[in-house]
């Protein structure tokens, strides 16, 4: 996997330091939508080196080259997404985990706004109880 992140990298025109490739490989093989501080936790007994600020600024700098998104969910804390494909997210009120959610027709999504405005991000967010927390209050 760590080819696979270091290529991709690469590929966003990003210049892959040990730290970047780190970040991203993780960001790729845990779907979780994690935030810097869950990747800093991870990361940092493999990467004794490794900072917060080093995270926080790496993860910016995928941001701003389009290799990862941000994700609006959480209020008090910034989540991240490896996958740049258009698709939605659950959270379930109960857990707080996050899923994805394909979308069938992503043209229609993002077309659906009017076209007097500049819409420059779109994200589509379900909420509700997951099959998990549904299960737990009905046993």
């Amino acid at each position: 996997m760590t080819e696979q992140a270091l290529q991709y990298l690469v590929e966003k025109g990003i210049k892959p330091s040990v730290q970047r490739v780190a970040v991203m490989e993780y960001l790729l093989t845990h779907k979780t939508h994690p935030t810097a501080d869950e990747i800093f936790s991870a990361l940092y007994p493999r990467i004794p080196t490794l900072s917060r600020t080093t995270v926080y600024n790496t993860l910016n700098r995928l941001v701003e080259q389009g290799a990862i998104l941000t994700l609006d969910i959480d209020q008090k804390k910034t989540r991240y997404d490896g996958d740049i494909s258009f698709h939605g997210h659950f959270l379930c009120k109960r857990c707080g985990k996050i899923e994805d959610v394909p979308v069938v027709n992503p043209e229609y999504v993002k077309g659906i706004a009017p076209r007097s405005l500049n819409v420059t991000d779109v994200q589509l967010l379900y909420k509700g109880i997951c099959p998990a927390c549904s299960e737990t209050k009905n046993n």
